[in-house]
């Protein structure tokens, strides 16, 4: 564990700005929030937090106020990068601009994301079926911004590592100055166990920092991570969910026994609750719960307790009750819960 610490714990370049630690929060929709990286802030050991996606085309590119989805706290821009996602190099480019503007530390482009709702709009890991189109987006924003410029991936559309490497190539000559690689195809939705080989062949076909993502559960797992693939740092996202005291465990900034599992999920129910509306607050929360359940040996009846409550404060206090009776802590978190 104190080996694993100290790993995580070594600064990272990013193009021209240093990073404190190499065990970052990967971006999620609906889950990687305001109030949620505010939770996660509150016990460090994090190098980066990404946000949520945001589309290109929603950003607001000239003066005005932007739009509430396009959210943070003005404390966390040093630390946080900002995901976008779209089709259009222009538009990308307009949008990482605004990004920049507001303060940033940096920008990320989504070719990662696999959910049908995206891919018809031939955005997210769609668009890895054209890797000219791709080269071009990372190009146009390259050349829009001088904030760091990450990469979120996946393998492809076929199980194919060289396609990966190819990409990854692809994205460093473009300009970007991180990738994040998931080694997953685009069509499974976690299926099957990620390629983690496939990250050890992107790390050694390119120069910049690699962040690994996909599957880590345990500070083991992390290790192994490092370990077998050479990456530079790990992209923590289910796992941050269901623990957001995680990177500072993993990183050795803290020591936390099980009276964190009872605090922390009616903290995230203040948060939400002074920053979101009340139903948006108990979407957050569920999607949440759902993930939070994969610590218990029972975490299924927990679920189904949080789906029937109709508001934030419902759901909340069904969660107290739970937590309450001292539910056993599994060892490795339930990963069917994390849907």
């Amino acid at each position: 564990m104190k080996e694993i610490a100290q790993i995580l714990s070594r600064p990272l370049a990013i193009g021209d700005r240093v990073i404190s630690g190499r065990l970052v929060m990967a971006p999620m929709s609906q889950l990687g929030n305001p109030a949620f990286r505010r939770l996660v802030a509150s016990f460090g050991g994090y190098g980066l937090l990404f946000s949520e996606m945001f589309s290109a085309g929603a950003v607001p590119h000239g003066p005005g106020q932007p739009l509430s989805a396009f959210s943070w706290a003005p404390e966390e821009l040093p630390r946080l990068v900002c995901q976008l996602f779209g089709n259009d190099p222009i538009a990308m480019a307009q949008a990482a601009r605004r990004v920049e503007a507001e303060g940033f530390f940096g920008v990320d482009m989504n070719f990662g994301c696999a959910a049908a709702g995206i891919c018809r709009k031939n955005c997210g890991a769609a668009l890895l079926r054209d890797p000219n189109l791709v080269s071009r987006i990372v190009t146009a924003v390259r050349r829009a911004v001088g904030i760091p410029l990450f990469v979120k991936f996946r393998v492809g559309w076929k199980d194919d590592p060289l396609q990966a490497v190819e990409l990854a190539r692809r994205f460093e000559g473009a300009g970007a100055d991180a990738l994040t690689f998931h080694p997953r195809i685009a069509p499974d939705r976690r299926t099957r166990r990620p390629r983690w080989d496939y990250i050890g062949q992107v790390k050694a076909a390119v120069s910049i920092p690699v962040f690994g993502n996909g599957d880590v559960f345990t500070v083991e797992d992390c290790a192994q991570m490092l370990h077998q693939t050479g990456c530079d740092g790990v992209a923590v996202g289910r796992m941050a969910v269901a623990r957001p005291w995680v990177f500072a465990e993993w990183s050795g900034c803290g020591d936390f026994g099980p009276e964190v599992y009872r605090v922390t999920p009616r903290r995230y129910a203040d948060l939400l609750a002074t920053r979101v509306d009340p139903q948006g607050g108990l979407r957050r929360f569920r999607r949440f719960a759902s993930y939070y359940a994969a610590n218990f040996t029972f975490g299924h009846q927990l679920h189904g307790l949080i789906k029937r409550e109709a508001s934030l404060a419902g759901a909340a206090a069904a969660m107290d009750a739970f937590l309450a009776n001292d539910p056993q802590i599994a060892e490795r978190p339930n990963a069917s819960l994390f849907t």
